[in-house]
């Protein structure tokens, strides 16, 4: 499977433009795991850190759930990966652990985000509240914040893959 990634458009409104670069983003992450071995996914390649793609892949899945879900909408979506003795647990994959696996949790998320997105307006307010703030998120934070945690994870992404096989890209 080949991943196609769309540049976002460079003059659509406010709500198309983020949308755009949301997507941009996780198609960038699938990219950057595309062709690799599952070995190779669970490989921590940058010393000392027990980072890996199947790791970040793990966590956006959950990243994902717990904006668009628990966040958004209220819904009382527990973690996928994560449990109270693991907070990590995520990033913590074993030889079991498959991108067939991973890659078909966050891909579901991926479609619960965009399904309790679509009704709402940038400026709705989420139904849960800020840890420390209390207050209600806009829609149009929460999608700033992907863009954001997508952006910082890929980065780690092109260095994990550039350890472990010698490709890089943008």
């Amino acid at each position: 499977m080949t991943t196609e990634r769309r540049e976002p458009a460079q003059n659509a409104d406010e709500r198309t433009m983020l949308e755009g670069w949301l997507d941009y983003h996780r198609q960038t992450l699938a990219w950057k795991c595309e062709g690799l071995t599952d070995e190779q996914l669970r490989t921590a390649a940058v010393a000392p850190s027990g980072l890996s793609l199947l790791g970040l892949v793990r966590h956006m899945a959950e990243v994902e759930r717990g904006w668009f879900r628990t966040v958004l909408t209220g819904e009382d979506a527990g973690p996928i990966y994560c449990t109270d003795e693991d907070r990590d647990g995520d990033f913590h994959v074993t030889a079991a652990d498959t991108w067939a696996e991973a890659r078909a949790t966050w891909q579901a998320e991926i479609e619960a985000a965009r399904r309790n997105a679509a009704g709402r307006g940038l400026d709705d307010l989420s139904e849960g509240r800020g840890r420390t703030s209390g207050e209600p998120f806009s829609l149009r934070w929460i999608y700033t914040h992907m863009i954001e945690e997508y952006a910082r994870h890929n980065g780690h992404a092109d260095l994990l893959r550039e350890c472990l096989d010698g490709a890089t890209g943008d």
